[in-house]
């Protein structure tokens, strides 16, 4: 593609959110002096100026922060907008006062005086969009979200310079209203929606019913939260990405509309049709726009518009046909339908569909998809970059505009995953490709609460133009802000860290955690991992010793929860290595020995530890749903929501595990049952000389995992112990067996 056309593909994308008048910058400007004051507290805010000064991106029209002053006087912090000005605070914070922000809790002791910017420090950020979530993130992380919990979460945006984010609340209230306006009862449109907790893919299309009814006070609820996101994005500077119509409907519009032209899609994510096989409208049938641009307006009359609109329509489901006209349709129908309602609409599309089934989407295909939508005006996440990236193999989206995206998480997912050298060196290759429409960076985990680190530094280069040049010494850096202090001990345990658990490379590299702890037990369970464990053992010796110096910090004790979790899911692959070793040599005494170290004293030990920190219980996870629920009988559904969406996902285990976390109860009544239940029957296969049956042992084992989801035992939501003993304690116990190779 010749390069003025690609310019003028980005021209058109950087008028999006252009237009502000003083009374933006004033506004923005007011919105990063409270999140300072939320942040620093009122007494030291006063030492920062903060002002939004859009001429300081006059000549790039890029994100543009300043900072100067200090030593002595106030910190000066200028943005071109709200959020440039949130990230410039950040950045003053970080490498002028060793601070650090993160999910897990911050590190925020500055000094007095404030240090000086020796020069004036004026940054501008490479590429338009810094853009973060997942669709999917929705429903992992944020579904049973208070306006307390959001508002921590845009500011942590606000400061990593996030400037377009999903905004996705409340859509189903919407929906509503525009279904009961088509004639569909209300028990009909009761009985589509999912439950909360899936309802990320009832948004894609891939499930309808399950989970669900949603009740009145729940669209209440999230129409109020929507209001705030909304409000609170807006007031930085970002760009909220706001749903449009996909083409999935109820089946009940076949009752209103008898002479409409619908397909019934494939099955998905191993539910039947009573639960998925969507139906979708064919894009030249008269309803399709009728639809769309009902929902897009009521959508845009309750929260106005950033014109980005977010839509999939074939979202890990294969469409109806191959054939390119029928696919350019189809995504002519989604855009227009936009358009018809606002004419500066502009499609985000995820790419995700182009990497989830290569063998469907061709070249041509693709191009169909592609080319359906003007130049410009569709926005494409290549959303799985770091690992494997589409625009390469698509000559970069075929001059439509993208985001390089990190994925790094399914499912929210604990265990020490990341492939940091890919993260820190695909921007700056996305942005040297030959004839690059590369607009952004972005962040698009399914679960976030993890891997801190990678989103650190995912988060730096969206302002950076080149990779960090030295990772080892980046991290070194990383832990020293975390902690607050510099300790030796802890910067070793992050560098061999970083060439282990967060040194995968290759196209098999996923932040999916396969261990046989979270697993369904099975003589297959394959423990094979892309690092050397001895890094992790020593980190974890190395974060011990450091200990009576650090454990004050609470990032350091949730560093050591996470790696000393890390070791012991290590250690229960090595012990089920063995226990499968001697049954299969029928060798019962050994098989007692491993088996037992397993599932009675291993997971017990784990769920004692996890127990000790409130970031890590499953009765804290719990609360945050029956809080949402406005009685006692909606709390209950809330939480068995939430417990099949950690478990068996689906009625019968159908996407199972597939959430998994590790957290105290979980760990206790879940995870240890189905192991202790695996050992027993193995034992009992070599004493009575009859072959284990896996099939007839899954279906004795979801029993357990079914008596688990349906229980109401209630759990603890205040941690318990203390994390550095019961750590050291595991650690004196294993780390000498593994040091001797005698477990």
């Amino acid at each position: 593609m010749e390069a003025v056309t690609v310019a003028a593909a980005l021209g058109l994308l950087l008028l999006a959110g252009t237009g502000s008048t003083a009374g933006d910058e004033a506004r923005e400007a007011e919105a990063v002096r409270a999140l300072v004051a939320r942040l620093l507290g009122p007494g030291r805010a006063a030492d920062f100026s903060v002002s939004v000064e859009r001429a300081l991106a006059a000549e790039s029209g890029l994100d543009t922060y300043s900072l100067s002053g200090g030593g002595g006087a106030r910190v000066r912090v200028r943005g071109s907008t709200g959020v440039a000005a949130a990230a410039g605070l950040h950045r003053y914070l970080r490498d002028f006062c060793g601070c650090h922000v993160a999910w897990s809790g911050s590190q925020l002791r500055l000094p007095r005086p404030l240090p000086a910017v020796p020069k004036e420090l004026t940054e501008a950020t490479p590429n338009r969009y810094r853009y973060y979530q997942n669709v999917c993130t929705q429903s992992y992380s944020f579904v049973w979200w208070d306006w307390a919990r959001w508002e921590q979460e845009i500011d942590w945006m606000a400061l990593n310079g996030i400037n377009l984010a999903l905004a996705w609340s409340g859509q189903e209230a919407i929906w509503q209203r525009v279904y009961l306006a088509l004639g569909l009862t209300q028990s009909e449109i009761d009985e589509y929606f999912t439950g909360p907790a899936f309802l990320a893919w009832g948004r894609m299309g891939n499930l309808h019913t399950w989970g669900g009814p949603l009740s009145h006070f729940w669209h209440l609820k999230q129409l109020y939260l929507q209001h705030r996101i909304l409000d609170r994005m807006r007031s930085f500077g970002m760009i909220p990405v706001l749903p449009a119509f996909a083409g999935h409907v109820p089946k009940a519009i076949t009752r209103v509309f008898p002479q409409v032209n619908v397909t019934q899609m494939g099955s998905w994510g191993h539910f039947n049709c009573s639960y998925s096989c969507s139906f979708l409208l064919a894009p030249g049938d008269p309803v399709f726009p009728l639809i769309g641009s009902l929902f897009l307006r009521e959508l845009t009359k309750e929260f106005g518009t950033d014109h980005i609109y977010g839509a999939d329509t074939f979202n890990e489901m294969q469409p109806p046909s191959s054939e390119p006209s029928y696919l350019a349709a189809a995504t002519s129908a989604v855009y227009e339908a936009m358009t018809a309602v606002d004419p500066d609409a502009v499609w985000l599309l995820q790419g995700w569909l182009f990497q989830n089934q290569p063998e469907f989407w061709g070249p041509t295909q693709v191009g169909a998809v592609l080319g359906a939508v003007p130049r410009g005006r569709l926005l494409v996440l290549d959303l799985f970059a770091e690992n494997q990236p589409v625009y390469i193999r698509t000559a970069s989206f075929q001059g439509q505009p993208f985001i390089w995206c990190l994925l790094h998480n399914f499912g929210g997912n604990h265990g020490l995953f990341g492939a940091l050298e890919a993260v820190n060196r695909g921007p700056e290759a996305a942005r040297l490709f030959p004839n690059s429409t590369m607009v952004g960076t972005g962040m698009a985990p399914e679960g976030i609460n993890q891997n801190e680190v990678v989103y650190a530094l995912m988060a730096e280069l969206g302002w950076r133009k080149d990779p960090v040049p030295d990772l080892a010494a980046w991290v070194t850096s990383f832990a020293d802000r975390r902690y607050g202090v510099s300790h030796r001990d802890a910067e070793a345990a992050w560098r061999l860290l970083l060439r282990s658990v967060y040194n995968c490379s290759g196209e098999a590299c996923r932040g999916h955690n396969h261990s046989p702890l979270v697993k369904r037990p099975s003589l297959q369970r394959n423990t094979t991992v892309w690092y050397n464990q001895s890094d992790v053992f020593e980190a974890w010796r190395l974060l011990l010793t450091a200990a009576p110096t650090l454990a004050a910090s609470p990032a350091f004790r949730y560093d050591l929860l996470d790696v000393t979790r890390q070791a012991v899911q290590e250690l229960v692959s090595l012990y089920y290595e063995e226990a499968r070793t001697a049954y299969l040599k029928k060798e019962l005494a050994p098989l007692l020995r491993a088996g037992g170290i397993l599932a009675y004293e291993l997971l017990p030990a784990l769920d004692e530890v996890l127990a000790s920190d409130s970031r890590f219980l499953l009765g804290s996870w719990l609360e945050q749903a029956r809080a949402v629920a406005f009685s006692e009988a909606e709390a209950d559904f809330y939480e068995q929501n939430s417990r099949y969406q950690l478990t068996l996902w689906g009625p019968v285990g159908n996407i199972l595990d597939y959430a998994n976390k590790q957290l105290a109860g979980l760990v206790a009544d879940y995870y240890t049952p189905r192991w202790q239940l695996f050992v027993r029957v193995l034992v009992d296969s070599l004493a009575q000389g009859i072959p284990f049956q896996q099939l007839q042992f899954d279906k004795n084992v979801f029993q357990v995992e079914q008596a688990f989801v349906l229980s109401s035992r209630r759990y603890p939501s205040q941690p318990q112990g203390d994390t550095v003993d019961l750590a050291k304690k595991i650690f004196l116990k294993y780390y000498p067996r593994w040091v001797n190779a005698s477990l």
